[in-house]
């Protein structure tokens, strides 16, 4: 048994740099190198690509990535774990297998299926949505279930060199190489859950090295980011770093950035083989660009696995144009309600439906802000108008008749941005809970099928989840203030419909004012502009561990995804808005920052 095990994560989404892998490989002295591609509305694009062609629906990105480091992963004994298999798992593996034959490479490659749930939906009863108690809609794009590490487990047992896989929890590429290589059990629930937030803060690459980081201004040489490794010891503990000699930055607020990303509650992080309470994690610089981290605790998980099923729900359609000059975004506001106004009459006419949705922000104007924007003076905006309809041909006529605008409304409109937009299905986010037993794990491997059993375990008791903590009352008296962004750093993301922010503060000294001014009512007042007026809500929890905070905002993100018609659908520029917010603090604390 080793004593560490040494993990690169090469990838954080469909779409990721091709460098990542080769700086891994080449400098990262690597046991494993994982790869993760998959979203929700990843999977339902690759489920729209395997309708058209039967050997689509996985990233191929990983096979052109991939390709060239066969001989390297093969000479240095590195072993890969991806999703990339996306919903079709089988033509991946059959793909790179390809691969490798042709460079006269022998690697054992194994595919963990189980996870589609596609085939079955009709047998699957009294399903509701999880959230919202809604039906099932009556026809799905993808189906998946969110599969936990034991699959990759049984595979590597196996022999696998490399691991392909559909859907699972992000951080399971990474737990299922810890838990084969040390050979934890399924009860260590400490273990698995310092293994999960490892595969956290490493499932979004550059995430936690720098990238989407608050003090940009002290991130060095993006243009060769180092990606993030994690030694893992055997008792669990493990330091997050990246090769030597490349750029970005390593801090534990970097690292503390990234841990807080889409947890939601961190004290009960749900994930198939585990629930993980990060409240009382630590995070410790312990050299250049390397943080120790430790103090994660489990208990056991539920019996249900989390399923994402997709779903179309009419059309959709984009279009963006430059407007200039004296009074721009009055012009842009005047010219965007004319084109919705003059389109729904024309549906009336024809005896078609309203719009689903319509939503105009003129960018350049500070549109995301909402009421707190303070440009209203811009020369140049972009109108973005975003539209929803059932009728495909309502959407073909939205688009022929923008272009009426540039000769027949207002100065300075100088044409649509990329030409005439496109019409697009919208699809939907369909979330729901399902006993594991309803998904058959199996690897297969060399012509050969492997049945893979889940642990036999007994599952959470919802009583035996931890008190919420809460913070510290504040010592004195707030005669100043300041904006959060001097107080903290931040980072948001979504959950389908939900965003996160969470928040860090630079020192814990901080932590009382931050949390006495950022109550969930506040939140609520300053984020009404994204949140639903019915149905939108704040949730925070505080983690004494890294004296941060963690805010749940829930449905603020017009659907989320591609079913949201924001610029922002993903809530990624959440965290900047409300680290504008002012914190009232001593004077003592305001002149320390001046």
């Amino acid at each position: 048994m080793p004593t560490t095990v040494r993990i690169g994560c090469a990838s954080a989404f469909w779409g990721d740099t091709s460098t990542a892998a080769a700086q891994l490989v080449e400098g990262g002295e690597l046991d494993y190198l994982v790869f993760d591609y998959l979203a929700e509305i990843t999977m339902s694009i690759m489920a729209g690509a395997r309708m058209k062609d039967p050997q689509a629906g996985f990233a191929s990105d990983f096979i052109e990535i991939l390709t060239p480091l066969l001989p390297q992963l093969a000479e240095q004994n590195i072993r890969v774990i991806s999703n990339a298999g996306g919903v079709n798992p089988q033509a991946c593996a059959a793909a790179l297998q390809a691969a490798c034959d042709k460079a006269g490479i022998a690697l054992k490659i194994a595919v963990l299926l189980g996870d589609d749930l596609q085939p079955q939906l009709k047998q699957l009863s009294a399903i509701s949505e999880m959230f919202s108690g809604a039906p099932l809609p009556p026809m799905c794009v993808s189906t998946n279930a969110y599969l936990g590490a034991p699959g990759i487990v049984e595979a590597l047992r196996l022999g696998a060199d490399i691991v392909i896989t559909g859907r699972v929890v992000d951080s399971a590429v990474v737990s299922a190489a810890l838990v084969h290589e040390f050979g934890w059990s399924w009860h260590d629930y400490d273990k698995l859950a310092q293994a999960a937030l490892a595969g956290h803060i490493i499932e979004c690459g550059a995430q936690c090295t720098g990238g989407n980081f608050t003090d940009w201004r002290e991130v060095p040489d993006y243009e060769h980011i180092g990606f993030p490794i994690v030694e893992v010891s055997v008792d669990g503990q493990f330091i997050v770093s990246k090769p030597e000699g490349s750029g970005g930055l390593v801090t534990p607020l970097t690292v503390g950035e990234q841990m807080l990303y889409e947890i939601g509650d961190p004290q009960a992080y749900l994930l198939p083989d585990v629930v993980c309470d990060f409240s009382e994690v630590k995070l410790q610089q312990q050299g250049k660009n390397v943080v120790h981290v430790h103090g994660a605790k489990g208990l056991p998980p539920s019996d249900k696995y989390k399923v994402s099923a997709t779903y179309p729900d009419g059309f959709r359609c984009t279009a963006s144009c430059l407007i200039a000059g004296i009074d721009a975004v009055d012009k842009a506001r005047r010219v965007s309600q004319a084109i919705i106004a003059k389109t729904a009459e024309m549906f009336s006419q024809r005896g078609w439906a309203p719009y689903s949705e319509t939503d105009i922000e003129l960018l350049g104007s500070e549109a995301t802000y909402g009421p707190h924007g303070q440009r209203h003076d811009s020369r140049e905006v972009v109108i973005k108008l975003a539209v929803r309809h059932p009728n495909k041909q309502a959407l073909i006529l939205f688009s022929r008749e923008i272009a009426q605008a540039a000769t027949g409304m207002a100065p300075g409109l100088t044409g649509i941005v990329g030409g005439r937009p496109t019409v697009y299905p919208l699809i939907r986010l369909f979330s729901f809970l399902i006993d594991k037993s309803a998904c058959t794990l199996q690897i297969d491997m060399a012509g050969k099928s492997h049945p893979c059993p889940l642990p036999s375990l007994v599952a959470l008791d919802s009583d035996d989840l931890p008190i919420a903590h809460q913070p510290a009352k504040p010592q004195g008296r707030a005669d100043a203030s300041v904006a959060l962004v001097k107080l903290a750093v931040a980072r948001s993301g979504d959950k389908g419909n939900h965003s996160n922010i969470g928040v860090l503060p630079r020192q814990p000294e901080y932590l009382p004012w931050i949390a006495e001014a950022l109550t969930p009512a506040v939140i609520v007042d300053w984020m009404s502009h994204v949140l639903d007026p019915i149905h939108g809500r704040v949730e925070r929890w505080y983690l004494p561990g890294t004296h941060s905070l963690n805010f749940l905002l829930e449905n603020a993100l017009g659907g989320g995804g591609v079913a949201s018609l924001r610029i922002d659908p993903q809530g990624k520029a959440f965290a900047q808005q409300l680290l504008e917010i002012q914190i009232p603090v001593p004077q003592s604390i305001a002149k320390q920052l001046d």
